[in-house]
């Protein structure tokens, strides 16, 4: 393996593990979540790996989570939107980033861990293949201020039921056990066996002649588009910046930037819908108070 010039990123790490490529996302501290110049980094080093690195591709986080979703200082600010043409355009970008990897030449994984909330499941939807730690946390966002932005994407893997369930209660999540029962993951795994889980199964995957996987890939794809998985994409952007002008969503919106963020969050906050339990009459009248 050689490369013409090293992988010099800030937010992301990129590593070799001989027919393995990670890319990590490395802003722990920030709970990694997705930025501007995260997703920069991350589109150009799949453009790069389609000629360089391992035969394989893996997606991971730095840190306690996969990640936090996009990052609501800049990809998904919590601010009115003045212009519903902008938003849609920008909404539209993330998604791009995204179907660049159900476009890529090679295999992808990603490997979640922790926390995956948002756009970090749309990333996931894309992947080839997931395989999650049992004790994950896959999520919707907290704060009900889009418009199915993220469930419509799952769709495909999960059903419509599924994922109506998961869209109309704000946060709600799933571990990963469930993400493998809905379809929505290909395995769940103890979360310290994750990453050579991956290695291992990439190692597996690379007998294969990367010729051969390419159209295995490409074929399998085009009979997932006939039944309707790009299309689920189509859409959503639009429907997303629809949603962010109505009154409702401007008034969530300057409530939150009353409150502030973390006491809107713990307002909204649900415990996983899965297995579904009637919780205890006492605990229900609580969060009537």
């Amino acid at each position: 393996m050689s490369d013409a010039r090293p992988f010099n990123y800030v937010n992301i790490r990129v590593e070799h593990v001989g027919p393995l490529t990670w890319l990590v996302f490395n802003r722990p501290g920030k709970a990694n979540a997705l930025s501007n110049e995260l997703l920069d980094e991350f589109s150009d080093a799949l453009k790069r790996l389609e000629h360089e690195g391992g035969a394989v591709i893996a997606i991971r986080g730095e840190g306690r989570g996969f990640s936090s979703g996009y990052d609501l200082d800049q990809v998904g600010k919590l601010g009115a939107s003045v212009d519903p043409v902008a938003d849609r355009e920008r909404l539209r970008r993330n998604l791009e980033r995204y179907i660049a990897m159900w476009d890529h030449p090679k295999p992808i994984i990603a490997a979640v861990h922790g926390y995956c909330v948002a756009g970090a499941t749309q990333l996931c939807v894309y992947a080839d293949i997931t395989i999650v730690a049992n004790d994950a946390r896959i999520s919707e966002p907290t704060l009900p201020i889009g418009g199915g932005y993220i469930a419509p994407v799952w769709t495909p893997l999960v059903g419509p039921k599924r994922a109506k369930e998961l869209a109309f209660i704000p946060g709600n999540s799933i571990d990963g056990p469930t993400a493998v029962e809905w379809g929505w993951a290909n395995h769940s795994v103890p979360a310290d066996e994750l990453i050579s889980a991956v290695e291992f199964l990439a190692h597996r995957i690379a007998k294969t002649p990367p010729a051969v996987l390419r159209i295995k890939k490409l074929s399998i794809n085009r009979a997932a588009e006939a039944c309707g998985f790009r299309n689920a994409s189509a859409s959503v952007a639009e429907m997303d910046a629809l949603l962010h002008m109505t009154p409702s969503v401007m008034e969530l919106r300057k409530w939150v930037a009353e409150v502030g963020l973390k006491d809107a969050i713990a307002a909204y906050r649900s415990p996983p819908s899965t297995p579904l339990t009637a919780p205890h009459p006492d605990t229900y009248r609580k969060t009537q108070e």
